[in-house]
């Protein structure tokens, strides 16, 4: 686990703070050309495919729809299906 500090406006002091997102999903809001971490987590689920994508690797989406894709292929997937 990795080992943060967290300034509180209202103390004079740092506290240590836990923060562990390991193994879990985020959520996301999706942008045109960027995503905003809504919720902490390291992978998000392909809507299509239902594969874990980490953050990192995280190239497709859908701004209208707000779902992640796994690969251009998924993401044309969704894009034809109907709904």
């Amino acid at each position: 686990m990795k080992r943060r500090i967290a300034h509180c406006a209202s103390m004079r002091h740092n506290v240590p703070m836990l923060m562990s997102s390991k193994n879990k999903v985020a959520r996301l809001h999706y942008m045109a050309n960027s995503f905003r971490l809504l919720t902490a987590g390291d992978h998000v689920v392909c809507a299509v495919t239902g594969q874990a994508i980490a953050l990192e690797e995280l190239r497709y989406w859908s701004v209208v729809k707000q779902e992640p894709y796994v690969s251009a292929e998924a993401s044309t997937r969704a894009a034809l299906a109907k709904g």
